[in-house]
């Protein structure tokens, strides 16, 4: 990990000496220079880590290493955003330039400039030259094996992986538990008609979280209580924060509710909630609880109106679980036995059928010294399956048994053991879980483009975003971070277990990845590459930010309004991150388009973007979400960004000239009516496309030039309907369809393209049964019907749905009969069915297969697509 900061110099010196092509001779001889030094340095990083923990001076020499390749980065991207100004300047200083003196003179005024520090970078390089020899760092790379070479092996691997999974969804992995599940759901569900508090207590690791999700999610609770809602605590609380995401969670994220919401105190806060459960069943989940006084602000807006409401907590304290309630039920989760424990690490290991006997027989010793704690499991799973053979598989017993306590291992010794088997890559992208505040579910689309920005994804022949999936897959197979959702695949929501998030800000702390502001110390670390603000926001920018050198900013403060604070033009010039989530209304300053290194841009809060936006050349991301989707404006000058990847905003003005943006990949929640005047020709690279407010008389035969489309989400306007859906046929690669409003026909047979693996028909209204024709897609294995069929029968042929998996039916109101031919749908492992209240028998073969949860809508807070992950019963 210790030389991701000289990897990452030496890739963009590399860049700069191929782009600047015009550098004087001594100059390009002066970056050359040292950027072998660099890469000389970066092979003796590897033994240096090993030293890092036990030897000061050795921490003193890699942070002076990493120091030098953050400070050349500096000075060669100041040089190339001067030139480029210059090169852009106009008015008096374009009719200056036109003296070939002025302009030779300011020329040389750069290279003396950038060349003068280049020589003081040099003298420090020679100087940390000495100390390695002086410190016994060795050179321990195998001849071959540089950096590069180790990266690129990386990339195929992951590519492989890549290829043959995706997501993990860690819920269907749920043993040893089943009767605690059945114990605790028959205490829910007794004839109690006291409000009940069910305590789930145990250490942490244990997985009181996933039983307490797979309770809240059971169709039995579901059915039973009038109003749901999850909340987690953690340490570091704001009682009037999980007050509003109650009620948010019961009342729905309207514009009403957030205003009102704005202008409640606490107190207000607790009369309403307590109001506002007094008259309804309810089921409330109040999540890893710390200390006793973090319930007791809750408790008293938790009515008992005797009607059989019921309080699911868990927590690690066995104190907070006894006291919460003087009749309320406890239960110390157990550890798994040797079998339950064998049975966990069979499921996680990517390979079973390649271990050999003498491997089970070091795998079972290893199993059982983890003491039957699931995470420990899972992790050590997750870190064998990457090992191939019984040598490697032997280092990491002994590795093991060298920190074994009292006959067992500690969890932390397993967590870390994995954290080390990841390439300096994989570590990067894992320690960047860490910026974001505890239980923060983070949508999968955005932390991969976070690592793009942030250069820790390896560039090579696969589209950079295919490999960060790769990574993130990787991630999920070795167990160290959770998906919460899976089935509309991008997006997807995941989230660190804290015990891991532990892990990452411990390593991010031992070589400055990142630091997190602590408004109780009210102090920073200036060598830190990247900051992240969680609350109080101004009392940080009061602090002295004139030495720093940020790559990246991370602002969650939606208290913060104050945008004159943000110094853009000189503590943030040089950041490829920034990340804002303020106070809504706010404005964003023109200073943003000083910078010029910006990659990633994620806004909430912010209205209107100004047109010096158009300055950001280098822009990947950009990304703009507000509340209650209110609409954002995007200048006209956002179609000059070149570099556009990634555009996910509801915006309220067309952009006209759309199609310059050769880049594009993604582009969300565009309005139809600033869709159908584009000519999408030259959008080669859209992939992914996300359109609303379609009305019946646009045509959206264009989006048929899209030959690399492969997810496509469409909404009608309310009450309106569908144009006709002939144009699909011509979208031969694509993966994912969701349709949503009313359609007067489907396309016949062959309407769709057969590529089709994820259908999501929403409120379709359809007259005709459509399963003789979806059942004819022979790729299609996730269909989701949602008040989409007006009928009273649905028939599924002889041999149809031969790939499908999972299939939703919901909404259908009208339904009577569901007839299945006993050779459709082979595959079929889940099913769910929601509100079909006549249908008057489920099909014998369906009642044995796993319960899917209902398909969610459209977010109202945040404007994205997602569907809940599918649980077992």
């Amino acid at each position: 990990m210790v030389d991701a900061f000289v990897s990452f110099a030496v890739e963009r010196m590399g860049d700069f000496l191929v782009q600047e092509v015009s550098l004087r001779l001594s100059l390009r001889e002066d970056v050359k220079w040292l950027r072998n030094e660099l890469l000389f340095m970066q092979s003796y990083l590897k033994d240096a880590e090993e030293k890092l923990i036990e030897d000061q001076r050795v921490q003193q020499w890699v942070f002076e290493i990493n120091s030098i390749a953050d400070d050349a980065v500096a000075v060669l991207e100041t040089y190339i955003s001067e030139v480029d100004k210059g090169d852009h300047d106009d008015g008096f200083a374009s009719r200056l330039k036109a003296c070939t003196s002025c302009m030779i003179c300011r020329k040389e005024t750069k290279f003396y400039n950038v060349g003068k520090e280049i020589q003081c970078l040099k003298k420090r390089v020679m100087d940390i030259s000495r100390k390695r020899k002086t410190y016994g760092i060795r050179d321990i790379d195998n001849p071959g094996e540089g950096p590069r070479n180790q990266t690129n092996h990386q990339s195929a691997m992951v590519r492989k992986l890549r290829r043959t999974t995706s997501y993990i969804d860690e819920n269907h992995i749920f043993v040893g538990f089943q009767d605690v599940v059945e114990k605790l759901l028959a205490e829910l569900l007794k004839a109690d008609p006291r409000r009940g508090v069910i305590s789930i207590y145990g250490m942490g690791g244990l997985g009181k979280t996933t039983i307490a999700r797979n309770l809240y999610n059971s169709p039995s609770l579901i059915t039973s209580f009038h109003a749901r809602a999850w909340i987690c605590v953690s340490q570091e609380y704001n009682t009037m924060d999980l007050l509003k995401n109650i009620i948010k969670s019961i009342k729905g994220r309207t514009k009403e509710t957030l205003d009102l919401l704005e202008r409640m105190t606490e107190s207000d806060l607790e009369i309403y909630l307590r109001d506002l459960l007094k008259e309804r069943k309810y089921l409330l989940v109040v999540d890893d609880v710390w200390q006793r006084e973090a319930w007791e602000s809750l408790r008293r807006a938790f009515p008992d109106s005797k009607n059989g409401s019921r309080v699911i907590i868990t927590t690690r304290k066995e104190d907070v679980a006894k006291r919460a309630d003087d009749n309320g039920f406890v239960h110390k989760l157990r550890f798994l036995s040797q079998e339950e424990s064998w049975d966990l690490f069979r499921r996680k290991l990517l390979d079973v059928l390649a271990m050999v006997p003498t491997m089970e027989i070091l795998a079972r010793d290893m199993v059982d010294k983890c003491g039957g704690l699931p995470l420990a499991i899972v992790v050590l799973s997750g870190l064998l399956s990457h090992k191939r053979g019984i040598q490697e598989w032997q280092k990491v017993k002994a590795h093991l048994w060298r920190h074994m306590k009292d006959d067992s291992i500690e969890i932390s010794c397993i967590l870390s053991l994995s954290y080390n088997d990841l390439s300096t890559a994989l570590k990067q992208c894992f320690l960047y879980f860490g910026i974001f505040p505890e239980d923060h579910l983070i949508y999968v689309d955005n932390i991969m483009w976070l690592w793009i920005a942030e250069g820790f994804i390896p560039r090579g022949e696969d589209r950079i975003e295919d490999v960060a999936e790769g990574f993130l897959d990787e991630l999920a197979r070795r167990s160290l971070i959770q998906v919460v959702s899976t089935s509309w695949k991008t997006d997807v929501r995941c989230k660190i277990h804290d015990l891991l998030r532990d892990l990452a800000m411990q390593k991010a702390l031992e070589v400055n990845f990142f630091d997190i502001y602590d408004p109780r110390k009210h102090s920073l670390s200036s060598s830190c590459l990247r900051h992240a603000v969680h609350g109080q926001a101004q009392r940080y920018l009061s602090l002295d930010l004139s030495n720093l050198k940020l790559r990246s900013f991370m602002f969650l403060d939606q208290d913060f309004c104050n945008m004159g604070l943000l110094k853009f033009h000189h503590v943030f010039r040089h950041i490829y991150v920034l990340y804002l989530e303020i106070r809504s209304g706010t404005t964003l300053p023109d200073a943003v388009g000083c910078l010029y290194h910006l990659k990633f841009l994620s806004l909430r809060g912010i209205y209107y973007l100004p047109s010096s936006i158009g300055n950001l050349k280098n822009l990947q991301t950009l990304r703009v979400l507000n509340d209650y989707r209110h609409l954002c404006v995007l200048p006209p000058e956002t179609t000059n960004l070149v570099n556009l990847r990634h555009i996910v905003a509801l915006y309220s003005r067309p952009l006209q000239l759309l199609s310059k943006l050769t880049s594009l990949q993604v582009l969300k929640y565009s309005c139809c009516d600033q869709w159908r005047d584009v000519d999408p020709v030259n959008l080669v690279s859209l992939q992914e496309l996300g359109m609303y407010d379609i009305m019946h008389s646009y045509s959206l035969n264009n989006i048929g030039s899209l030959k690399n489309l492969r997810s496509l989400m469409l909404r009608c306007k309310l009450n309106e309907s569908f144009p006709t859906l002939e144009y699909l046929t011509s979208c031969r690669k694509l993966d994912k369809l969701w349709l949503e409003g009313r359609i007067d026909k489907l396309p016949l047979r062959g309407g769709f393209p057969n590529s089709i693996t994820m259908m999501v028909l929403w409120k379709s209204e359809l007259m005709e049964d459509p399963m003789p024709i979806l059942g004819m897609l022979p790729n299609l294995r996730d269909l989701d019907l949602v008040g989409a069929y007006e009928g009273k029968e649905i028939t599924c042929g002889n041999n149809s749905f031969c790939q499908l998996e999972f299939l939703r039916l919901d909404g259908l109101q009208k339904l009577e009969r569901w007839h299945l031919s006993s050779s459709s749908m082979p595959l079929i492992i889940g099913f769910g069915i929601h509100d079909c209240s006549k249908l008057k028998e489920i099909p014998q073969r369906m009642k044995g297969i796993t319960i899917l949860d209902r398909l969610k809508g459209i977010d109202q807070e945040f404007g994205e697509y997602y569907k809940v992950n599918s649980l077992a019963s």
